[in-house]
């Protein structure tokens, strides 16, 4: 296959849907599909998929972005995939073992929102272990290990079952390839393996836990591969589901946002990183900082060693709902119910107008927006959030207002992000921003302004799927690997910058926005009381 005539596949899994993109070997996007997944919310704070569900809206994608790229499948060279970091549980028979009791065994997914370990998270952090030096000091209940402790103390039928456990992006490696490898990216970033040293797991910190067992209950007997590493090529029912061809190879994957992450660094990973800073903003956000030597800052996820590109260091914060919770603004106020299905569109239009008139559109309207908990950089998943200064107003100006303050409130939780980073030896000067953020003129000029960095945005319309097929493109040439890779299909970038008029009031309410989590703090101590 002639260089030229060589295409990639990305596949992206979300929250809520799967995504396929075909790429050429520059980076140009060819054809692109996407279909939903379904989602189970058995109880408060649980949250559930099905795997053959994902698996098969990710075959679907892809047979349908091949048909719209028009590209042969014998052309496609490699494929890579990303996924969030949900827990996909299966038997000893492959098949699917449901998470909860009392469900269906086809929900075997703990998807990555679900906070049903917050106990179990608790007390990973109180062991103190060395492992807790890598993800910041606290262990979230979003991350596997609590997950796992959950499902053998609360499921212990499913857990005497239990033939293998994923990240979900292993898992649809293992689907296409029937290899049980698994990535660097998923084992270090959530399930608390040490990729930096010869001694991968902490047996003491296994055993403090319970889970001793954990290699043998999750299938993983071997270290992990890099990034971007092969891992082989499709078999032959893999090949089929997904409309290729058994010479296709597959990299070794990232989770959903760690894709994002290389698909808009890629091109700065052998430059001076530490003023770049990517952004995957969606239903959550995550923030992506990379170094050469390892940072270890309280309430920031790492330093992961090799979790986006080899002989990297990453550092991770994170928002748990930033979409969700404008989502969540817009059903809330009775003024939107008007607005219809473009609610979210039609606030932006009315709001970018009045925000080139005046830079603080609600003096006395404060948000705090920790409505799932606060990520980083406190690392209190139990975390409330916060509204301040609301009246008996219903009317369009008042959810304006509303809209606005919250999208203030989230682009405050990236500066708060960004301060913990700059404390510890970066200097954020860029955000490369991806996801749905993106389409937001509102949100993209308050990440500008309110933390007076350089907005930069891909000129691909994908590119957490391009992050996803620089996978691919590794896995064809490991000679070159994944650096050489990310530099080839980098795209053009445009940037926006930050409005020096609209810095005092920003640093007012951000000075504000302090004050409401001391506030909330006290609060939280006198209703313990």
């Amino acid at each position: 296959m002639s260089p030229q005539d060589t295409c990639f596949i990305g596949v992206d899994v979300g929250t809520g849907s799967a995504r396929a993109g075909v790429f050429d070997a520059n980076g140009k996007l060819l054809g692109s599909a996407v279909h939903a997944i379904a989602m189970n919310r058995p109880k408060p704070d649980f949250v559930e998929q099905d795997s053959e569900n994902i698996w098969q809206s990710v075959c679907q994608s892809v047979r349908d972005a091949l048909q719209k790229s028009a590209v042969a499948p014998e052309k496609i060279a490699a494929i890579g995939f990303d996924a969030t970091c949900s827990l996909v549980i299966r038997d000893q028979d492959n098949r699917p073992l449901g998470v909860t009791p009392g469900e269906a065994n086809n929900w075997d997914v703990i998807v990555w929102m679900d906070h049903r370990a917050v106990r179990e998270a608790e007390e990973c952090t109180t062991t103190g272990s060395r492992v807790l030096q890598y993800i910041g000091g606290t262990m979230s209940p979003e991350m596997e290990m609590p997950k796992l402790m959950w499902l053998k103390r609360h499921n212990k039928p499913a857990w005497d079952k239990m033939g293998a456990a994923y990240d979900l992006a292993d898992f649809l490696s293992f689907r296409a390839t029937g290899s049980n490898a698994r990535s660097c990216c998923t084992v270090t970033c959530k399930w608390t393996y040490l990729a930096h040293q010869d001694e991968t797991w902490d047996h003491d910190f296994l055993s403090v836990i319970g889970m001793e067992d954990l290699n043998d209950k999750i299938n993983m007997h071997e270290s992990a591969l890099a990034v971007g590493e092969r891992i082989g090529t499709l078999d032959a029912q893999g090949a089929a589901d997904l409309g290729l061809t058994t010479n296709c190879l597959v990299g070794a994957g990232l989770i959903d946002a760690h894709a994002g992450a290389l698909g808009t660094l890629g091109e700065y990973l052998d430059g001076d990183l530490d003023q770049h800073f990517a952004m995957i903003a969606g239903t959550s956000t995550c923030h992506m900082a990379l170094s050469k030597d390892p940072r270890f800052i309280k309430g920031i996820w790492g330093p992961y060693f090799g979790a986006i590109a080899p002989g990297l260091w990453l550092n991770e914060g994170g928002q748990s709902a930033t979409g969700a919770l404008l989502d969540h603004i817009v059903a809330m106020h009775p003024f939107s119910h008007d607005m219809g299905r473009d609610a979210h569109k039609l606030a932006g239009e009315k709001l970018l107008p009045l925000m080139g008139e005046k830079t603080d559109l609600a003096p006395r309207l404060h948000v705090l927006p920790d409505f799932h908990g606060n990520r980083s950089p406190l690392a209190d998943p139990e975390a409330l959030g916060v509204i301040s200064g609301l009246t008996l107003d219903q009317s369009e100006e008042s959810f304006l207002k509303l809209y606005w303050a919250t999208a203030c409130a989230i682009a405050y939780g990236t500066r708060h992000i960004i301060d913990a980073l700059n404390d510890t030896g970066y200097d954020i000067t860029h955000i490369h921003l991806s996801g749905g953020h993106t389409a937001s003129k509102v949100l993209v000029k308050l990440y500008a302004d309110v933390t007076g960095c350089h907005v930069v945005m891909s000129d691909c319309e994908e590119p957490v799927l391009l992050g996803s097929a620089m996978l691919a493109a590794a896995a064809l040439d490991s000679e070159g690997g994944l650096a050489k890779a990310a530099r080839q299909m980098a795209g053009k970038e445009t940037l926006h910058a930050p409005d020096a008029g609209a810095k005092a009031d920003h640093d007012r309410r951000y000075a504000i926005f302090h004050q409401m989590h001391t506030h909330r703090q006290a609060l939280d101590a006198l209703s313990k009381n």
